[in-house]
């Protein structure tokens, strides 16, 4: 006599075992694709430093209402100079 488990057992341990797989595969993918957003983030964060620093070269240190393009001359004090932006 053959020990054997009987063949819904193992169909129900085939398919578990598949959507295993699928999900490991699917973690992958989703790995690789944050790793990829977080270079693009970087790239980003990297324009918008060089943005900065160039409206701040023609403009000065201001605040940019980002929702009209209306700007504010900032008040000099001894912190690090930089371009403010507002999210409204």
């Amino acid at each position: 006599m053959e020990n054997k488990i009987t063949e819904e057992e193992l169909k129900t341990i085939q398919e578990q075992q598949q959507k295993t797989q699928d999900i490991l595969l699917d973690l992958g993918f989703f790995e690789t694709r944050k790793h990829a957003l977080l270079h693009e983030l970087a790239d980003l964060n990297k324009k918008i430093d060089v943005t900065k620093a160039e409206l701040e070269n023609k403009y000065g240190q201001v605040n940019i209402n980002v929702a009209d393009g209306t700007y504010t001359e900032l008040e000099k004090d001894n912190s690090e100079e930089e371009v403010a932006v507002s999210h409204v």
